[in-house]
């Protein structure tokens, strides 16, 4: 689901509708919080848009990218 491209982490998620897109990136939120790293993001309806790199590393893809994106996976399992 993610691509690697321009030193980014990108992956789209579809929704069945805007209040579940949401509800997905309300989660994503706290844990991105938690993690403090924190996506790109934007969202239209029903699919979000993530890109991830590591800003203070030099907007570069880290190890804190990969874990929040598997992180992201394990949310957006509960809207399938």
């Amino acid at each position: 689901m993610w691509q690697e491209s321009n030193q980014k982490l990108h992956a789209s998620f579809l929704f069945k509708n805007f209040a579940q897109a949401f509800a997905f990136m309300t989660e994503v939120a706290l844990i991105a919080e938690k993690m403090d790293h924190h996506p790109e993001w934007s969202n239209v309806w029903n699919k979000v848009d993530i890109q991830l790199c590591t800003h203070s590393a030099g907007n570069i893809i880290t190890q804190k990218d990969r874990l929040l994106a598997t992180a992201i996976d394990e949310v957006f399992t509960k809207y399938q």
